[in-house]
């Protein structure tokens, strides 16, 4: 005696929402595994996790083995010989095929379920309809078009029967016997080989369901598949077409239907009846065909993997025979034609209608976001059509139709320019929600708590009272009343204090009193209370829009489809970065890498990573392109700016005062044709019409939608990472930065070019000027830029890439190439006191080669002063350090040549007042040019620090008055204490001279020590390391002082007025003279430099004294001798050890001023 069913019982709504999540678990798994197996190097992957077979898959010698078991299929004699070799592999083989094995095997044991549930719900003669039961009717069509898309999925893995075949050989050989689950997972293989014809077999008896479920979707899908000019028409998705009724909830008795998608209605609709064909004679039924398979020719299975749809039903079709179906078949190619032809036009209209009716609902809820409440349900609308019209677009753009058909699709149809626009608006709809959704939720708590908790329970009373209901179930009047309790009892306290809401009992009591009350011989029809059902549809969408906003927000608009995708989304972003109109939007193309998840399922953790890792690469790579996009843009602006800012350097002048000048003369050719006048700085700004874009306005144009992209999102979500856009930018910029500032020198060690430290630095003020217009742009501070690139440029190597920056570049150009050709070219370049500036000097003897560097553009004062203000103090103490090792290496040269003439320096030192013994040693004297030169050499090199040190501190005391201030008062009241040295550093890094330079001092310590090293390190040394440092500096002194009058034979040593200085430079002995002996003495001796300073005094007077004493034949010789004379002058006057009343002890005064009178008098001659 058979029992009639319980509803309850059957667990219906349970077994649907677990079946279903199952089923999206092995289509996930499945997939995966025929990307494994249908692997090719070739093809390019998302999915780089697995991207090989097994290595036994791909081993020739097994090939006669695969084929055997391809063939023989599922009755497998194990003991074949063929068989044997895999015996050697058995463990191999296991190991590497259980998942995929499994997999089949918990296919089977879903579709096993699926068959059973389907079959229960035929025997509990369950109505379906969205509108009124949607969980009930939703979840069983997803079932069936989960269960066909795995079936379908399944068998077009490729060497499914060779690997299940080969796993279970090698299971029997590790175990003795067969796997248990084999023989039925052969027989399934076997069955879904063609798996329509096997479903069509299976939902013979299912159609008595499935039917009417598929006629509900009479009411929806043919108001969802509309055309953009009635959308428009009709305004959908407007909240404006009734502003007086902007503050009411949508009238709607199918609320879930609303946005329900409509990708999934065309699948259920067309899986449904390809099993169900023999219903099509049904007129609504074969409307709902016709326009689904009118509406595209693609129909997805799981993710990327799709079926041209209308071929498949053909093929399927043809292979039914005795079904008399060459009618149906013709008219699926008749709907294909219709496909091809118009599909792609409608479906193109509508994402145009999609990108204003989104952009306009984004304005509204951005203004008014308390809209979001009442009319939250557009959101969600939009977001649904939106997204299947991105699908559409997707599937139909990656699948072209076969070239046996003649219809010519047009790709102005596919290649929308425009869809990050469509794109950002769902994400900007999504984002409001999200930010607001306290809004949302207070309203709705007070509307379930105000009116749905009200009209439910003034339902739940009809139902009480009604005389056709003997009496309601206990089940369903328990699950009503749990209901109206928990909504009933809801507050705005809640939302206030944060609490945290879950309705999912609600929503799954619902689900549980749909199936009891669908079923035949239900105590409670729920067909005879349809108020109830649709009321309790509206009252499931409010609570998800109270604690399941984030998954709703998901389910309506997820975007993860681009991850399998991926050469379409790199294809769009690039499409997008090239349509200046699209670069506000292109930051959408990172948030969507933060949808990548969602595609995911537990059931197939291992493609987790693999996705992760997709995800950050593919946000990073965008977000690396936006900024070097900007970044492009900025550096066209700024090399604008430089462009018009070196238009106004003083040298451009002369021209326009050249000019006026001619124009006040009176030529007697006026009428002589003059050329064109040059455009003058100014004339660019300078317009007649606003609508005239110049190349300035396109680059600032371009820069703010770029910086709006930037400037959209504080932080975007990927996996497990955080990316901050204005961040990446940042990092970006400060790169491009530091770049830009060494390419602006212009520097080339071939031909030893430069940019001007002046013209540089107005270069760089510039692009700082057009840096820091970035703030009008996007939030970012400027200054930390600046603070972090230009403090780097004061260094030897930059951080970001450990190059040379403007400091190295510098530095070495100056040493290597201005001072090296100033020291080499003798009587060329001169640095001249007067000018404060190394002056290049024409002479007959200059060849033209030597000529084309103008030393005063680059070594005089305003030039260094650029070059301290660029590379600052740090900068410029690295120039000092560097300067003062070459300074060093010539004091130590100097040293060699001492110790080779020491007996007779030695002599000459104790015989200064002997004046035939003076000339007789020195007779002996040998290396006495190279002596002077090389101190000239280091004259040289301390101008030029000396006048960087002047740079610096006009910059400074320009710049920090008041630091400067008391850096002076420490270096001028600090007695002379071991303090002393360290506040002299300071000051001398501050651009302030010092009686005896540290850094100097400095370079021939460190020098010393190197010495001492080498000392200790060999057991028997040269001839320097024997020699006394003490007694070599001071035996320098006096070569120097009796070398000094052979500068008199030179005709370079002339003394030049106008430039205060001798052409062979010799005048630099002075500052050499005082500062070598200065940091000698201070080093090696007890700091007795006034004593030795003193005798250098006294050598050097009487030597020159007797020049004046020659005959006449040696004074022809020492004809520039009161050139020389004024070099003793210089060197008292630089010295801050000696006085004048020393030297006119030494050496008569008008001796001096007939020197001076002399000279000035042959400069006035010359000039």
């Amino acid at each position: 005696m058979s029992r009639a069913m319980v509803p309850s019982q059957q667990k219906l709504a349970e077994k649907l929402t677990i079946l279903n999540d199952r089923g999206r678990g092995m289509l996930t798994r499945i997939y995966n595994i025929k990307k494994m197996s249908i692997y090719s190097p070739n093809k390019k992957k998302m999915l780089t996790k697995t991207d090989s077979k097994p290595a036994f898959l791909s081993d020739k010698s097994l090939d006669s083995v695969f084929k055997y078991l391809h063939k023989k299929f599922p009755n497998i004699d194990n003991h074949a010989g063929a068989l044997q070799v895999i015996n050697n592999i058995k463990q191999d083989v296991v190991k590497s095929l259980s998942l995929y094995y499994f997999t089949f095997v918990d296919i089977m044991d879903f579709k096993d379920h699926v068959v059973d549930l389907l079959t229960t719900i035929d025997a509990c003669q369950v109505h379906m309809d969205v509108t009124l039961n949607y969980d009930l009717t939703v979840n069983y069509l997803n079932l069936i078009s989960t269960y066909v898309s795995l079936m379908i999925l399944m068998s077009r893995v490729e060497d499914r029967r060779v690997v299940l075949s080969l796993y279970n050989v090698a299971y029997e050989y590790l175990n003795a016997s067969s796997d248990p689950s084999f023989p039925r997972l052969g027989q399934m293989v076997i069955d879904y080989d063609i798996p329509l014809r096997k479903l069509s077999e299976e939902f013979v008896p299912h159609s008595r369901v499935v039917v009417p479920a598929l006629l509900s979707l009479h009411k929806i899908y043919p108001k969802r598949n509309l055309p953009a000019d009635q959308m428009r028409a009709t305004g959908m998705l407007s909240l404006l077409a009734e502003p007086l009724k902007i503050m009411n909830v949508p009238n709607t008795d199918m609320v879930q239907c609303e946005y329900l998608s409509l990708d999934s209605m065309e699948k259920w609709i067309i899986f449904s009846m390809m099993l169900c064909h023999t219903y099509l004679q049904e007129a609504q039924l074969w409307d709902l065909w016709k326009t689904a398979l009118q509406s595209g020719y693609i129909v997805q299975l799981c993710r990327d993997e799709v079926l041209h749809i209308h071929s498949y039903i053909n093929t399927f079709f043809e292979s039914l025979k005795g079904h008399n179906l060459h009618k149906r078949i013709t008219e699926v190619k008749d709907l294909q034609h219709q496909a091809l032809q118009s599909s792609p036009a409608i479906h193109r209209e509508r994402r145009k209608f999609l990108r204003s009716a989104l952009k306009e609902l984004a304005l509204i809820f951005t203004d008014q976001p308390g809209l979001l409440g009442p009319k939250g349900l557009y959101v969600f609308q939009a977001l649904a059509v939106a997204r299947d019209e991105i699908h559409w677009l997707l599937r139909h753009f990656d699948n072209p139709p076969s070239k046996k058909h003649t219809v010519k699709l047009s790709q102005e149809d596919f290649v929308d320019r425009q869809l990050p626009e469509l794109l950002f608006n769902m994400e900007e709809l999504k984002s409001l929600l999200r930010k607001y959704n306290q809004v949302v939720q207070r309203y709705f708590v007070q509307y379930l708590a105000g009116y749905d908790a009200v009209l439910l329970n003034q339902l739940i009373q009809e139902i009480t009272n009604d005389s056709n209901l003997a009496h309601c179930p206990e089940d369903e009047s328990v699950i009503l009343s749990s209901l109206y309790n928990t909504i009933a009892g809801l507050s705005v306290k809640q939302v206030e204090a944060n609490e945290v809401f879950d309705f999912r009992g609600v929503r799954l009591d619902w689900f549980r009193l749909q199936a009891y009350t669908s079923v035949s011989r239900a105590g409670l029809v729920l067909r005879d209370h349809q108020d109830l059902g649709k009321h309790l549809n509206m009252i499931v969408f409010h609570t998800k829009l109270v604690d399941y906003l984030d998954e709703l927000i998901n389910e309506t608009g997820d975007l993860s489809i681009y991850c399998f995708y991926h050469q379409i989304f790199e294809h769009q972003f690039k499409q997008c970065m090239e349509f200046p109109a699209q670069h506000r939007f292109s930051i959408v193309f990172p948030i969507i890498c933060g949808h990548f998840m969602n595609a995911t399922h537990e059931l197939c953790p291992e493609e987790r990573h693999s996705i992760g890792t997709t995800s950050v690469q593919y946000a990073h790579w965008f977000l690396k392109e936006m900024s070097d996009e900007v970044n492009q843009v900025i550096t066209a602006i700024c090399e604008e700016q430089c462009m018009l800012n070196y238009k106004l350097l003083p040298k451009h002048s002369a021209a326009s005062i050249l000019q006026s000048s001619n124009k006040h003369k009176k030529n007697k050719d006026k009428k002589k044709q003059v050329g064109p006048e040059e455009e003058k700085p100014g004339t660019e700004s300078v317009r007649k019409n606003r609508e005239n874009f110049t190349r300035m306005d396109k680059l600032h144009m371009a820069l703010t939608e770029l910086c709006y992209a930037i400037n959209h999102c504080n932080v975007i979500q990927v996996w497990e990472h955080g990316f901050v856009p204005r961040e990446f930018f940042i990092q970006h910029l400060e790169t491009r930065f530091n770049k830009a500032l060494v390419g602006m020198m212009m520097y080339n060690p071939d031909t030893s070019e430069i940019a001007k430290p002046s013209e540089l630095l107005s270069s760089v003020k510039a692009i700082m000027s057009v840096l820091q217009g970035l703030e009008n742009y996007v939030q970012i501070d400027i200054a930390r830029v600046f603070n972090s690139v230009l403090p780097q440029q004061t260094q030897a190597t930059d951080s970001f890439n450990g190059e040379k920056t403007i400091t190295a570049n510098y530095t070495n150009w100056y040493l290597e190439v201005l001072l090296r050709r100033v020291t080499v070219n003798i009587g060329q370049i001169v640095y001249s006191p007067n000018h404060k500036a190394f002056v290049t000097v024409a002479t007959d003897n200059n060849s033209k080669e030597n000529l084309y560097l103008a030393a005063e553009e680059y070594a005089d004062l305003t030039e260094l002063r650029a070059l301290a203000e660029l590379i600052g103090p740090y900068g410029m103490r690295y120039l000092g350090e560097r300067l003062m090792g070459h300074v060093a290496s010539q004091v130590d040269e100097l040293k060699k040549l001492v110790i080779q003439n020491k007996e007779v320096l030695f002599n000459m030192r104790t015989s200064f007042d002997k004046p035939e013994v003076m000339r007789d040693l020195f007779r002996r004297l040998g290396n006495v040019d190279s002596v002077l030169m090389r101190m000239t050499i280091i004259g040289i090199l301390l101008s030029f620090r000396s006048l960087a040190q002047d740079a610096l501190l006009d910059v400074l005391e320009d710049r920090i008055p008041f630091l400067m201030a008391s850096v002076q008062d420490l270096q001028h009241f600090v007695p002379n204490m071991k303090d002393t040295k360290v506040v002299n550093e300071m000051a001398s890094a501050a651009g302030l001279s010092c009686d005896i330079d540290p850094l100097l001092i400095s370079a021939l310590r460190s020098q010393k020590n190197e010495d001492g090293e080498r000392k200790a390190s060999t057991s028997s040394d040269t001839e320097v390391a024997n020699e006394s440092d003490y007694e070599l500096a001071c035996l320098l002194m006096v070569f120097v002082a009796v070398s000094i009058p052979t500068l008199a034979k030179k005709d370079v040593s002339v003394f030049k007025a106008s430039l205060e200085g001798n052409l062979s430079n010799c005048h630099c002995l002075a500052k050499a003279v005082n500062q070598i002996a200065g940091a000698l003495f201070t080093i090696h001796g007890p700091g007795d430099v006034s004593d030795r300073l003193q005798e250098f005094l006294a050598l050097a007077s009487s030597s020159l004294l007797r020049l004046g004493q020659s005959q006449e034949q040696e004074k022809e010789t020492f004809k520039n001798r009161e050139s020389v004379y004024i070099l003793l002058d210089l060197i008292v006057q630089e010295s801050p050890y000696l006085t004048m009343d020393l030297l006119e002890s030494c050496f008569p005064y008008a001796l001096l001023r007939n020197a001076y009178h002399t000279v000035y008098k042959a400069s006035a001659v010359d000039i």
